[in-house]
């Protein structure tokens, strides 16, 4: 099937990707008053589903919305798109839709645009990254999964500039998380993540390998992480739904450790591995 003959969801319709058409007054397009989610799918199923539709509700709480869909029709859309058992991701975005007039004020009556389409994973590049520290320019509530990405979009392109994969985001001196993702450290043989809050987007991902962490003896806390010691720091990971766990070779065109990945990720990226493959088996 050519990708523009791939189905999505949309308003209640499935259809090819190329007939999808929303309104040029949907909020969404105006204001970018909508929020998303990305959802991982191995061997044909959702990964850690629940947690994500609760991210969802929390998002959508945040920006004063009702979620559209119960879960039991969210899964039933998901089953519909997913393609096969390869790796894949789910993208869902709920917009406040189309009001008769362009204004600010939140308007009343005004019917939610739920879009959903499902997609291959890209591969992940194992031998790890580059990454640069930059400026938080961001708004101050990060951690509701808006559509409103432009800061997102111009950090991830500076670092693209500086041919880096990944921006990794400090605001007054402490790092929050990354232009796309969430950021681990091994700080004094600790692996360290930032605490939740308004400045960081609480990932799945993230959560998972903390968990993961605990199950399996690796010492792990949530604790802020200064710039001065994640530039000391002997290994720096990214995570996210569609990159896992990424390791960074290179911050700031300074080698990270030995500049390869160090030796506590070959541990957790086996651990998260075989989580996946339990869930493929299931």
């Amino acid at each position: 099937m050519a990708e523009n003959d791939c189905l999505v969801y949309l308003n209640g319709d499935y259809l090819p990707v190329g007939e999808a058409k929303v309104s040029v007054l949907d909020r969404g397009f105006l204001f970018g008053d909508g929020v998303y989610e990305v959802v991982p799918v191995y061997g044909g199923r959702p990964f850690r589903l629940d947690e994500h539709l609760r991210r969802l509700d929390g998002s959508l709480h945040g920006i004063r919305m009702a979620n559209p869909l119960p879960d039991d029709r969210w899964a039933e859309i998901f089953n519909r798109l997913i393609n096969g058992e390869h790796d894949q991701y789910i993208y869902l975005q709920v917009t406040r839709g189309a009001a008769p007039k362009r204004d600010h004020a939140i308007p009343a009556d005004v019917k939610p645009t739920v879009f959903v389409m499902c997609s291959a994973i890209a591969p992940i590049p194992i031998s790890g990254v580059c990454a640069v520290t930059v400026d938080d320019i961001r708004w101050r509530w990060c951690h509701i999964k808006a559509i409103t990405l432009l800061a997102n979009v111009l950090l991830r392109q500076e670092a693209v500039d500086r041919n880096a994969a990944e921006a990794i985001l400090v605001r007054d001196g402490w790092v929050t998380e990354g232009a796309a993702s969430n950021v681990f450290a091994v700080i004094d043989g600790v692996l360290t993540t930032p605490p939740k809050g308004n400045d960081l987007l609480p990932g799945i991902t993230r959560d998972l390998v903390l968990e993961l962490a605990q199950e399996n003896g690796v010492p792990a806390v949530e604790r802020r992480i200064s710039l001065d010691d994640l530039k000391r720091a002997p290994e720096i990971w990214l995570t996210s739904s569609t990159r896992e766990i990424l390791p960074v070779i290179e911050l700031d065109g300074v080698a990270v450790g030995q500049g390869e990945p160090g030796p506590l990720w070959p541990r957790m990226q086996a651990i998260y591995q075989a989580y996946k493959q339990r869930l493929r088996m299931a």
